[in-house]
């Protein structure tokens, strides 16, 4: 029997109602329904100061955690928002802590498998954003799935439960994790 594969997701944004926070815990919720191990981390709860290679001869705390969680993990799911048609600076600014490896360490995104997500108020949904979040990923060394969800118009997106109003897209939602957990496993075996 395979063991279960284990991810991490999180939003890349730090605002307490971020529309990502809520998309990513929807597919958070359809990953574990798949079988997997899945921890929704809140990038707010890391002490990640601005890169600066100076700190790194004493990797600050927080940072250690959130490269100890993404280097354990076999995937991630990933929400991020769309800024000036880029990656957020909160997500570029944690990738590039977790990127930097330690001695004798194995690199935090090699071998991990990705899915992406993004949500914005306006009718693209993100997509500009992704396609930097996407190249990211990949220069790391991260396997990233193909598919990716873009869900625009987030102010009416979602009901107040969290819920995605659109069945057809939470269809989605729900089919991206699980192919996210099928890719981790068949790769595991």
């Amino acid at each position: 029997m395979t063991k279960a594969t284990k991810i991490i997701a999180f939003a890349g944004s730090l605002r307490k109602d971020s529309f990502n926070a809520v998309l990513v815990k929807q597919a958070a919720e359809a990953a574990l329904y798949a079988g997997s191990e899945v921890e929704v981390v809140n990038l707010a709860d890391f002490d990640i100061p601005l890169f600066n290679e100076e700190l790194e001869s004493n990797t600050p705390e927080g940072v250690q955690q959130l490269k100890d969680k993404i280097r354990d993990a076999d995937g991630l799911l990933v929400a991020s928002p769309e800024y000036n048609g880029s990656i957020s600076g909160v997500l570029k600014n944690a990738l590039d802590w977790v990127s930097r490896t330690e001695p004798d360490q194995k690199p935090a995104f090699r071998d991990t498998t990705v899915a992406l997500l993004s949500t914005s108020p306006g009718g693209l949904g993100g997509i500009r954003g992704l396609n930097h979040v996407r190249d990211i990923f990949v220069g790391m060394g991260s396997l990233v799935l193909s598919n990716q969800i873009v869900v625009g118009s987030s102010y009416q997106a979602f009901d107040q439960s969290g819920k995605l109003t659109d069945e057809s897209m939470a269809s989605r939602v729900e089919q991206l994790s699980q192919e996210l957990v099928s890719t981790i496993q068949k790769l595991k075996d």
